[in-house]
């Protein structure tokens, strides 16, 4: 909080500290009275400017009036570097790249249950210590002008994820299998990933005093990070589950957009089934169609992982998948769907035989090209958003789809010129800020 000096009061005249008592008197009243009327004074007098909610309509997303079509990046990493203060400076330096390549938003971690650094401890227990670093996520965020989808959960192992809460149920003797699946079916593991949400989204920023809920740098929720529930391949299971907690964040944040978290996997009863990258993908207990058609969510999900999904080592037949991949969830977005399709994760791997750093390259810009055509024609192709970006010093976060995002030149044209092309389509005009120095040669 920015402190007065004692030397000034509110008109910004100077009064002596140790003069007359009644201009400390009238000012402590004024100060005492905005409170007893309006709350915390820190959240008062440096409220920030306005910052728009971002909405849909039909197949694509509302910002201030106009289509807004995304351009953006993964970094799950953020709130577990803002806990230290050493590592904090992390999370600025990237939301910094991600806003000089004018880059809108960015997919991280809103959970961390029982591991290092946990947010929820145990069921209902937090760390406040951690709640205050995902505070400063949020407010740097908005500082830097980059929107936020927040993940609720993990599928996986990392950071707890499903395997936590079940574990919990179990330690409290009353889980009633030992399953990882029997997180999406058992009243009591339900209940506990209620509460969790109920606390998130009602959380009080203690930097900016927004709760999380009324808070327009918060893009969207997403329940869950890629959803699989194998026991139950007909996907009755997971389909019952994301009803449920879709609804549950609907009933306490109307604002939002709320996603899946899918991984755009085609049902085995979906007559796309084939467009998978194997037969395997059909056993998941997930059905891209299906699942994202509920009425409580708003926009579908899609990830693109060709080198792990393809048993094939040509790039090119790798490329030729991801076109044919993308335009098929787009057009389920604007034939049945109706609603906007963010291709929420997308990569190359850098342990490929015989990988080139311009092989990424080509990815991005097959991508790029595929939503930026999407947003020309006013279809759901909504945007993407790249896995994942690191800053020096943190390998240990990093993965083989890493990317430090001012260390490849031609990597960051790529990305750049996207941010242009569709902030000249639709968006700022004029273009301010850093769009206008990026795009000003382009």
């Amino acid at each position: 909080m920015p402190i007065i000096p004692e030397s000034y009061n509110f008109t910004g005249k100077m009064f002596a500290p140790n003069g007359p008592f009644y201009p400390i008197l009238g000012l402590a009243s004024l100060v005492a009275f905005i409170y007893m009327s309006f709350g915390d004074l820190r959240f008062i007098l440096f409220e920030e400017p306005n910052f728009s909610f971002v909405s849909k309509n039909g197949t694509q997303f509302l910002l201030d009036g106009r289509p807004f079509y995304i351009n953006g990046w993964n970094s799950y990493w953020l709130m577990d570097n803002a806990v230290d203060e050493f590592s904090r400076r992390r999370v600025s330096a990237v939301l910094q790249a991600g806003s000089k390549m004018g880059l809108t938003v960015c997919r991280t971690w809103a959970f961390n249950d029982g591991s290092y650094h946990a947010l929820q401890i145990s069921p209902g227990q937090f760390n406040e210590r951690v709640f205050k670093a995902l505070d400063h996520v949020i407010a740097e965020a908005r500082k830097y002008e980059i929107r936020l989808i927040l993940s609720l959960i993990n599928n996986l192992h990392a950071y707890g994820g499903k395997t936590q809460y079940v574990k919990w149920a179990w330690q409290d003797g009353i889980g009633i299998s030992s399953s990882n699946d029997s997180f999406f079916f058992d009243p009591s593991i339900r209940t506990y990933f209620k509460n969790y949400v109920k606390a998130v989204l009602t959380r009080r920023n203690t930097i900016s005093g927004i709760e999380y809920r009324d808070d327009p740098t918060i893009f969207a929720w997403e329940l869950m990070n890629e959803p699989r529930c194998m026991s139950d391949p007909s996907g009755e299971t997971l389909q019952d589950w994301i009803k449920e907690m879709s609804a549950f964040v609907k009933s306490i944040d109307k604002k939002h957009l709320v996603t899946v978290g899918l991984e755009g996997f085609y049902g085995p009863k979906s007559s796309k089934s084939t467009l998978n990258p194997s037969a395997w993908e059909a056993t998941l207990g997930t059905d891209f169609i299906r699942d994202s058609q509920l009425s409580t969510i708003d926009f579908a999900s899609v990830h693109i992982y060709p080198d792990h999904w393809l048993s094939t080592d040509k790039v090119e037949e790798k490329l030729g998948f991801v076109k044919k991949w993308m335009l098929s969830h787009i057009e389920d977005g604007d034939k049945q769907l109706m609603k906007p399709v963010m291709f929420t994760e997308y990569g190359l791997s850098n342990q490929n035989k015989g990988f080139e750093p311009s092989d990424r390259d080509k990815l991005i810009e097959i991508v790029n090209d595929i939503i930026y055509e999407s947003a020309k024609r006013s279809q759901s192709g909504a945007g993407s958003l790249l896995w994942q970006f690191f800053v020096g010093g943190m390998e240990e976060y990093n993965d083989d789809f890493g990317i430090v995002p001012w260390e490849r030149r031609s990597t960051s044209d790529v990305i750049t010129k996207q941010s242009c092309r569709l902030a000249l389509l639709y968006g700022r005009s004029p273009l301010r800020g850093n769009l206008k120095e990026l795009c000003s040669h382009r």
